[in-house]
């Protein structure tokens, strides 16, 4: 008997680890989601796929380096690559921050500062270890050497550091005046993610040199952690601004049946765990927390999918006209196993692709060259980085 329990325990706690480990049956009574369903477009030709390289341990985020100087690759384990525009993969890179490597937890997210060309200054995102077997998220800056990092400083951490290994986030994105956004999640600690005096399940704004903004939107207020944006978040992997307007979107994952976009806005509560679309893994119903889909004073998503993806990876293709693929966002479907493709109006979705679905590899980031090339990363121990090209038409 008390082993029986403790299996059910170990299938219960695979579950909750966010949605990622395999494509979810609809649920009954799943609530519907705060927008409708986008179309289903399609192109009449399949996109181009190329496999640039192999052999990756859970590549976690792809950034482009300018030119023809080829990728840098982020493994979860905690190590930093090159990789060569012809496949080639380097050793580690020396000077990596240690990660917790457990769990959902590992060196994450990636970026080129946006003044890289004149710094070659690069940003991380990881899961920091701390005292007693406790994490939280942490982003760093450095310079890029050939083969290791230089004059690496920890920017942000994320406080309290909490012990278990789940929702971490984390993306890093900026925003062209100066200032970078940083994603993370509340660490399954539900109700944290309503507590401004924390950072769990916060989006963060500093910036670039790691400061606090004069107009942060709880730049003067008490008992407030004075980095945050906005809150009420569960575990955001996806973060981006449009080329077009400027404006920020982000994406996270909510518990089964609860994934979500939103266009985040100072100081507004997104309202996890008092309102969601998602249930409980265990039950099949809504956690104790969540009184319905809707609550006073708490945001509704901007998009919201019935049966979750597992939404990791965020990029923009715009400034294509002549590419079916203009004016899109794309998304990494962990859970779905499937890259997926929001055709935009403006802001307004009307129309949503999967590709890659026949594949079977779980989609972790996506990113988009200034020539339209939509380079993937996928998730397992062999990881692979693919290219993929637009159809040539409609």
């Amino acid at each position: 008997m008390r082993a029986g329990l403790r299996w059910l325990g170990l299938v219960i706690l695979a579950l909750a680890l966010d949605a990622c480990a395999k494509t979810e049956a609809p649920i009954a009574g799943v609530p519907a989601p705060a927008s409708p369903p986008a179309a289903s477009v399609a192109t009449a030709t399949a996109p181009g796929v190329r496999v640039i390289a192999t052999g990756l341990a859970h590549p976690w985020a792809v950034a482009i380096l300018p030119g023809d100087a080829g990728f840098l690759v982020t493994e979860r384990p905690g190590r930093l690559r090159r990789i060569a525009p012809n496949g080639t993969v380097s050793a580690p890179l020396a000077g990596v921050p240690a990660v917790f490597a457990q769990g959902q937890g590992g060196l994450l997210d990636v970026v080129l500062d946006p003044g890289f060309a004149d710094n070659r200054r690069i940003w991380l995102s990881f899961a920091e270890p701390g005292e007693d077997g406790t994490a939280g998220t942490a982003v760093a800056t450095a310079t890029l050497g050939e083969d290791a990092l230089n004059d690496v400083h920890v920017l942000y951490r994320q406080v309290p550091k909490l012990a278990g290994g789940a929702h971490f986030g984390s993306r890093i994105a900026f925003d062209g005046k100066g200032h970078v956004f940083i994603s993370q999640g509340e660490r399954n600690q539900k109700a944290m993610a309503q507590d401004l005096d924390v950072l769990q399940g916060k989006l963060v704004r500093l910036n670039l040199d790691g400061t606090m903004p004069a107009d942060n939107p709880w730049a003067g207020a008490p008992g407030v952690r004075r980095v945050v944006w906005s809150y009420g978040h569960r575990n955001m992997q996806g973060l981006a601004v449009d080329p077009r307007s400027g404006r920020l979107w982000q994406s996270e994952h909510g518990p089964r049946g609860g994934d979500e976009l939103n266009l985040p806005e100072p100081a507004k509560n997104y309202g996890w765990p008092v309102i969601s679309n998602g249930m409980d893994y265990a039950t099949g119903r809504p956690y104790p927390e969540t009184r319905g889909r809707e609550a006073p004073g708490m945001e509704q998503p901007y998009h919201a999918w019935e049966q979750s993806p597992g939404l990791s990876g965020m990029a923009f293709l715009t400034g294509h006209p002549g590419s079916p693929w203009n004016d899109s966002l794309f998304l990494g479907a962990l859970a779905q196993q499937a890259l997926i493709r929001l055709q935009l109006d403006g802001d307004r979705i009307v129309g949503e692709e999967r590709l890659l679905a026949d594949r079977g590899e779980r989609i972790r980031d996506v990113r988009v060259a200034p020539d339209g090339t939509v380079y993937v990363l996928t998730d397992a121990d062999n990881g692979r980085l693919l290219a993929l090209t637009p159809p040539t038409g409609d």
